[in-house]
């Protein structure tokens, strides 16, 4: 059994993450010992782990939640729910990084259209890209 603090160390968390994730229903409250204090057991940490991990791959809490709840009654649910929330996860990581790749490649544009000597600004090839660009979405 674990103490607030050693299990927020242990998943390296803060004891506030841990709270934040009992308020959500993440997590449960752990059970208290005589003393008063919250006594965490291996599943939590398990848990604790897997919800540190499913946020480091994007996942929403809302998207954590419920892969939780797949894993928690496994009887009532299958993979293809599993994998729908991985796949909608997918698809907005790639939207994301097509938008990205859009931004690196007008950047690059503009970066070479520039001469980048310390003349004056204003005949600058970037600003004034930058001014045209703005004229056209008004």
């Amino acid at each position: 059994m674990y103490k607030i603090g050693a299990l927020a160390r242990l998943a390296d968390v803060t004891p506030d993450t841990i709270r934040y994730y009992e308020k959500q229903g993440m997590m449960s409250c752990g059970e208290r010992d005589i003393s008063g204090y919250r006594q965490y057991s291996d599943s939590d940490l398990q848990r604790l782990r897997f919800i540190r991990y499913a946020k480091t791959t994007g996942f929403t809490l809302e998207a954590i939640k419920e892969l939780l709840s797949l894993r928690i009654d496994p009887a009532q649910h299958t993979c293809h729910e599993s994998k729908s929330i991985v796949e909608s996860r997918l698809a907005e990581v790639e939207c994301k990084l097509n938008e990205l790749e859009r931004m690196r490649d007008s950047l690059k544009r503009l970066s070479n259209a520039c001469c980048g000597t310390s003349h004056s600004s204003a005949s600058c090839s970037i600003l004034e890209a930058l001014e045209a660009g703005a004229g056209k979405e008004e």
